[in-house]
């Protein structure tokens, strides 16, 4: 029986084909796949917190300015900075009685004396805890922690409560006229310091004994 030309063309068409693909298949499946692409995202950006800025300082400026009034000023600001701050010194100004390098500090008063003014009150002036006298602290007008009178600068001075850059000059002015201070309770002498005053400071001064 003779086999059709067309059924064996076809029979080898068939079998080249199987070979083919099989080959196809079994290295398609040798192959080695691609490792896996793994994306890590990145850590994120820690955010700085902002520095806080340090408040204004608000003083009160009083007396021979040439405007008188409520001023606030950055930290570490000096008393001349309050004074310009204000204009500046009035014609009358005592200005030799105005201690310029002093710190302001919060809710301070700056009174600036007319020249020849006498009995000058000036209001409490509050300290930041640092300018209060502590005990153990000395210096050369305090003793004990607590500031002498007799031998105080005038800086010194105006860290008592009440006492302002002018009544400090005249304690210093009334003990270079009349000698030290027998007593804490002398300082009465002083003009512009009353009994109410010498309360407020008793606990806080001393003439050195």
């Amino acid at each position: 029986m003779k086999l059709d030309r067309n059924y064996l063309v076809y029979l080898i068409v068939g079998i080249c084909m199987g070979v083919i693909g099989a080959t196809l298949y079994f290295r398609l499946r040798n192959q080695v796949l691609p490792a896996p692409i793994i994306i890590v995202p990145s850590e994120p950006t820690a955010t700085l917190a902002p520095t806080p800025t340090p408040g204004l300082v608000n003083v009160f400026i009083s007396g021979e300015v040439a405007a008188p009034g409520l001023y606030q000023l950055p930290p570490g600001s000096l008393v001349a900075d309050a004074i310009n701050e204000a204009g500046g010194f009035s014609r009358r100004a005592a200005q030799e009685l105005v201690n310029l390098a002093l710190t302001v500090s919060e809710g301070m008063q700056i009174h600036v004396p007319a020249v020849g003014e006498t009995a000058v009150v000036v209001p409490p002036i509050s300290t930041p805890p640092a300018a209060t006298p502590v005990a153990g602290n000395s210096s050369s007008g305090s003793t004990g922690g607590l500031i002498n009178i007799n031998t105080a600068s005038q800086g010194e001075l105006t860290q008592l409560p009440g006492i302002g850059p002018s009544t400090a000059a005249a304690i210093i002015t009334f003990r270079e006229q009349n000698g030290p201070f027998a007593s804490v309770e002398a300082i009465t002498n002083v003009p512009g310091i009353g009994n109410a005053r010498l309360e407020q400071i008793r606990h806080l001064i001393t003439v050195g004994e």
